[in-house]
């Protein structure tokens, strides 16, 4: 896979970015969704790839969707004219056009549009269920386990990290079913800073040093799971994970999908095993490490990353996108 898709692939999340934030507080979280797609879907087909969708977004609430086997990129773009490439690479892909619709339809922070992008196998093919997860930094990754007591992996990020348990802090989806998950970790001392959606974003800031987050635990669903761990492969963070299996229909769906291993402890290499890995993210809304987009009278600014390993590289991109105008002022 040519690195040189990283920049074609933040143009993909950029313009998703741009089209959802346009719906920014408006309530509806399915509009939001629904023209991230769009626009995500009409960008790659603008790219010089055979793209292949393995992870999509949108089965449980029924939102639109790239839908898992979408077949995406120029060579599958009937309606793109034009001379084309003589040789397509064939790739790879997990989207969240619009990761916290929630988040963008209340205007509320840390909203991205994502995809993560890898040689053909190199990620792996989820289904669409809940997964327990844990998410933390380089100096953790190997001293914590998924099936440890929470007192004793907070004990161990504190020692790896140089510092008291009461000085972490651990993101937590807000949910009912993490009501336990939430008095082990206050019994520790240790700080919690409650979500209403977005453990994407919060697994990213918990692999950057400087973020103020040190760990995320509980469950989360297992495509957010994959794109995490394609973020840990370009961040040296790491993510464990464990489907969760509640229902026959769960263990139907996996072992259609070929996971036959129904108890198996994920990390990162496992979900996201592709030799090249390509990550890019746009923020919608503002966070803590991508401001969201901004719309000013000549034009719109956006804050995106983009990771690979394949060379190891991560970039930090501020991008102004200009109207067509005789008279543009380029705000900064």
């Amino acid at each position: 896979m040519d690195s040189d898709l990283s920049l074609e692939f933040l143009r993909v999340v950029e313009q998703a970015a741009i089209a959802c934030a346009r719906t920014m507080g408006q309530g509806d979280r399915h509009h939001s969704d629904q023209v991230a797609v769009e626009a995500m879907r009409a960008v790659m087909d603008t790219v010089a790839i055979d793209g292949t969708i393995v992870i999509g977004e949108g089965e449980r609430d029924e939102a639109p969707m790239l839908y898992i086997g979408e077949k995406v990129g120029m060579v599958h773009a009937t309606h793109i004219t034009g001379p084309r490439p003589i040789r397509f690479d064939e790739v790879d892909i997990a989207v969240d056009p619009l990761e916290g619709t929630n988040l963008c339809a209340t205007g509320a922070a840390n909203a991205i549009a994502v995809l993560a992008a890898s040689n053909k196998g190199g990620l792996l093919h989820a289904p669409d269920l809940y997964m327990e997860k844990l998410v933390v930094g380089p100096s953790s990754k190997n001293h914590v386990s998924l099936d440890a007591p929470v007192h004793e992996n907070l004990k161990a990020i504190a020692k790896c990290l140089d510092r008291s348990v009461e000085d972490l802090v651990v993101i937590v989806l807000d949910r009912p079913r993490h009501e336990k998950l939430i008095a082990d970790i206050r019994a520790t001392g240790a700080r919690i800073r409650l979500i209403g959606d977005g453990d994407l974003s919060a697994g990213i800031s918990a692999a950057v040093v400087g973020t103020g987050v040190h760990a995320v635990m509980g469950t989360g669903g297992a495509p957010e799971g994959v794109l995490t761990a394609a973020a840990m492969r370009c961040l040296n963070g790491e993510i464990f994970a464990r489907l969760v299996i509640s229902k026959p229909e769960h263990e139907a769906r996996c072992r259609a999908m070929g996971i036959t291993d129904l108890k198996r402890v994920y990390r990162s290499a496992d979900l996201a095993p592709g030799d090249q890995i390509i990550f890019a993210a746009t923020g919608v809304t503002d966070g803590a490490l991508m401001r969201g987009v901004r719309f000013f009278g000549d034009g719109t600014r956006t804050s995106s990353v983009i990771m690979q390993n394949d060379p190891h590289l991560i970039r930090f991109v501020d991008s102004i996108h200009v109207n067509e105008s005789k008279d543009v002022k380029i705000q900064f």
